[in-house]
């Protein structure tokens, strides 16, 4: 009976072992993926802080071409995702979400337009700082096209 008591008493004592282990060792995945989660907010942040800079250089330059209303929208819409930008930096993840959430109910056309509105703007900040000369595909096609030939003096 002694050695079936002591056996009982090992077998709880490695059983609480392993439920102590496995404890901590959740407990350290948890930190892991808050910190993973903590580091995709800050470069989503960052993301998004990048994207007002855009809106905010489109909306300059619309402002000094043949379309400053557009332009002052443009840039409003900058600072706007530039506020949103700091509180990405300043909640922590179960906040964002939750905020997103809500907007996203109360007001789905305004979230919508937004979103569409960025990417238009995006899409014309990228056109407008591309580096390219007038005609430079047609050029280097044509010289492709003239050496195909046989032509090598190019």
């Amino acid at each position: 009976m002694a050695k079936a008591r002591d056996l009982k008493e090992k077998v709880a004592d490695d059983l609480s072992s392993v439920q102590d282990s496995l404890k901590a060792g959740a407990d350290t995945a948890v930190e892991k993926a808050r910190d993973a989660a903590a580091s995709q907010k800050n470069f989503l942040a960052r993301q998004v802080g990048g994207i007002a800079t855009a809106l905010q250089k489109v909306g300059s330059e619309l402002e000094n071409s043949d379309q400053p209303e557009t332009g002052r929208y443009a840039s409003q819409i900058g600072r706007s995702v530039q506020a949103v930008a700091r509180q990405i930096e300043n909640r922590d993840l179960g906040e964002l979400a939750t905020a997103a959430e809500d907007f996203g109910r109360r007001q789905p056309v305004a979230f919508l337009s937004v979103a569409a509105l960025a990417g238009l703007a995006a899409s014309r900040f990228l056109t407008a700082s591309a580096k390219r000369s007038p005609g430079s595909v047609t050029n280097q096609s044509r010289k492709t096209d003239y050496k195909s030939e046989g032509n090598t003096d190019v």
